[in-house]
């Protein structure tokens, strides 16, 4: 049964039996196993592991197959009727023994050697793959009843959910109502041709559904496997096959699915809150300049302009002449030399001459080094408070011959006043003496409790103390103090004020008490971090992706990117563009997601039709990444497109020669061959230092842009120091 997509693995009721004579190794794998949430049990021999199997459930076992008391294998034959997963330590390197524990089941064969304890990691994290697993479908399209029995047993072992379709019928219905995960489709089905199939209906399977494919077949040949890569296929794999082959590839190719649902996501929670923002807000964003790059709906409705009259304009548009040029030296010095956010009240004008008031918030959006890259600006309207305010003045002015009158006024605007914002009142010792009800609904606190307590009770502990003593002296300055504040409540939730206290002086200008007038930023804030970690994220698990194709570390694109920032500086690029292409350089190979596995993972020198396949990688990541607006984005398209252009023309995809190519190729180009011949892949061993430098001068002019070589033996230290900082 397949599990709900909400299922959560709990660690602490997963059980697992550690069973090794070697008192250190079993310490070590407890400690480690237990430091990562699980709860563990342990024997050092056949009879006490059978003695625990009986008295608790058990759902992972790590079994050294050679114990005191006879072979692990004996224990392997009388788990039939248990749900275990089994996991063998051996320090024999034996092939055989190798497949024969994959025929028996068991999930995994860990040499023991020295770096056993770096293979721990890979066990956990393959016993939360496994547990991930209950919530993948795989369908196996085959009439072969003895092959639909292997490969269930093989794939429920594995904890995965497996449906069968022996015609295409039912391979059809099976695709449509359940749309599994990934599909095993044999060439050879009765009265049928399983690539012929895929043909048929690979705009529903590949391009509507997304479902990854790999194809099985008794032989294969290039026909065979050029007509299963056109039809959309993601592998192919010869019967029989290996059981560790076939898991590999099966857990690869549902890793890559679970990263590509992953993305879809966080791209859909981005837009979400984008939508969120904007239904609330007034929303604008300026670049570093103050040109408007984007406005709302509602922007367009209160000013009274369109988008396209808006667009490549600034601020001035819509400013009014009763707001002085003060106010906007003063915002534009916030936000663009101290880059901080700037709050306050705005009086706009309409395009038809009318005004309109904003309680406006403006942040700067930094990069990594800290430059700014755009401004955003949220808004409410306010401008009915405001006409409430200006009219409560000028009654009050008028009504002074009937004081009775005035004061019943100023009771009902004070009444006005208090149900419209969050108010709080404070004493000239700083104790609060006035709190309204949605003050204490932000605080979580009581009215008693708040009564006469010391302001600080919300001082959240992230503030210093400093800002308080500095808002105590401004207090006592009779200014009135305007400023952004972290709190916390009650309950020790985070909240965001926009306050401004307002000395309260009486008739002889001796000021009696402070009053706080308070709004609530909170959301603003979350939505804004929201946005900026999403963006991030979705640019991460786009590099991720093309990661997990190949057997390139994360530390190897990290050393790219690295390379290719300091490159970009020594150039002579601004500090924005190298940042834009440290960002942008991981995703060089994103394109590898379209290339298969037999020539991706090829232990040998690949054929020229192969590589001719290979070459299509830089193709694929430029068509997946082209489209965006993004400038970063649009950076890592030129980045996998031009990556192994070479500065004589000898490269591909295109041929480009010199400075045809852009400068983000030629840099990344270095960087990428810098880092590849220094670590070790399936196809080669890492090459020694001294062999790299020679072929860097030897290709200089050639493969290389003379002035990048240059740059980078002028700088040899610095480009060795980030090897060694991310080394794998």
């Amino acid at each position: 049964m397949k599990q709900d997509k909400n299922f959560i693995f709990d660690k602490i009721k997963c059980n697992i039996l550690i069973v090794d004579d070697s008192k250190t190794i079993n310490n070590v794998l407890t400690k480690k196993f237990q430091t990562n949430g699980y709860t563990t049990f342990n024997a050092y021999n056949l009879f006490e592991a059978r003695e625990i199997i009986k008295q608790n459930e058990i759902h992972y076992l790590i079994l050294d197959i050679n114990l005191p008391d006879g072979k692990g294998y004996d224990l392997l034959d009388e788990l039939k009727d248990y749900s275990i997963k089994v996991f063998i330590l051996t320090s024999q390197k034996d092939e055989e023994k190798r497949e024969f524990s994959f025929k028996k089941g068991i999930i995994d064969f860990i040499i023991k050697d020295s770096i056993l304890f770096q293979k721990i990691e890979q066990i956990i994290e393959m016993i939360e793959k496994l547990e991930k697993n209950k919530n993948e479908t795989i369908l196996i399209i085959d009439d072969s009843a003895v092959i639909q029995h292997q490969l269930k047993d093989l794939f429920e072992n594995r904890n995965y959910n497996v449906l069968i379709a022996p015609d295409e019928d039912k391979a059809l219905e099976l695709i449509t109502s359940k749309q599994p995960d990934l599909i095993l489709l044999d060439v050879q089905l009765k009265n049928a041709n399983g690539i012929l199939f895929l043909q048929k209906y690979q705009e529903l399977i590949i391009t509507e559904f997304k479902i990854p494919v790999i194809i099985i077949s008794g032989t294969i040949d290039i026909l065979i496997t050029r007509d299963s890569y056109k039809a959309g296929a993601v592998d192919v794999i010869k019967k029989p096959f290996l059981i560790e082959e076939m898991n590999l590839k099966i857990d690869l190719w549902i890793d890559y699915k679970r990263k590509q649902k992953e993305l879809n996501r966080s791209t859909q929670l981005l837009n979400e809150y984008k939508n969120a923002v904007d239904e609330r807000s007034i929303v604008s964003k300026t670049n570093d300049k103050g040109i408007i790059t984007y406005v709302n709906e509602k922007f367009c409705k209160i000013s009274g302009y369109s988008k396209e009259e808006l667009i490549g304009k600034n601020h001035n548009i819509v400013r009014h002449e009763d707001t002085k040029d003060e106010l906007y030296q003063g915002l534009w010095d916030t936000i663009h030399h101290k880059k901080k956010s700037w709050t306050g009240q705005i009086k706009n004008k309409k395009k038809d001459g009318t005004y309109y008031w904003v309680d406006t918030l403006i942040k700067p959006i930094l990069d990594k080094n800290g430059n700014i890259e755009e401004f955003i600006a949220l808004k409410n309207d306010i401008t009915e408070q405001e006409d409430v305010k200006e009219y409560f003045k000028l009654k009050l002015k008028g009504s002074q011959k009937n004081l009775n009158y005035s004061i019943k006024l100023a009771k009902e605007y004070e009444k006005a006043i208090d149900s419209s914002n969050i108010l709080l009142r404070t004493n000239l010792d700083k104790k609060i003496n006035y709190v309204n009800e949605k003050f204490m609904q932000l605080t979580k606190f009581s009215k008693d409790e708040l009564i006469g307590a010391d302001y600080r009770i919300f001082k959240h502990p992230d503030i210093k103390d400093k800002i308080f003593e500095d808002l105590d002296s401004l207090l006592d300055s009779k200014n009135i103090f305007h400023q952004i504040l972290k709190n916390k409540s009650k309950e020790n939730e985070t909240y965001w004020i926009n306050v401004t206290i307002i000395p309260i002086k009486n008739d002889k200008d001796i000021i009696i008490e402070y009053m706080w007038i308070i709004n609530d930023l909170t959301e603003l804030f979350n939505l804004n971090e929201e946005i900026q970690s999403t963006q991030k994220e979705i640019i991460y698990k786009m590099g991720e992706i093309g990661e997990t194709r190949s057997k390139e570390t994360g530390n190897h694109v990290k050393r790219v990117a690295e390379y290719s920032e300091l490159l970009a500086l020594l150039y002579g690029l601004d500090e924005k563009e190298a940042n834009i292409l440290l960002v942008a350089s991981p995703m060089h190979d994103i394109g590898k997601v379209g290339i298969s596995d037999s020539i991706l993972k090829k232990p040998a020198r690949l054929t020229a039709e192969e590589f001719e396949i290979m070459k299509e990688h830089s193709i694929i990541g430029y068509n997946i990444l082209k489209d965006s607006k993004r400038d970063i984005l649009k950076a890592a398209a030129i980045v996998a497109k031009e990556h192994h252009e070479k500065y004589d023309g000898s490269g591909y995809p295109f041929g480009l020669k010199g400075e045809e190519i852009h400068i983000y190729g030629r840099i990344t180009a270095l960087a990428d061959v810098f880092d590849a011949l220094g670590s070790e892949r399936c196809y080669k061993k890492v090459w020694e230092d001294e062999k790299i430098f020679q072929l860097f001068k030897d290709e200089k002019g050639k493969h290389f842009d003379p002035k990048l070589v240059d740059l980078f033996f002028d700088n040899l230290d610095k480009f060795l120091q980030i090897r060694e900082r991310y080394k794998d």
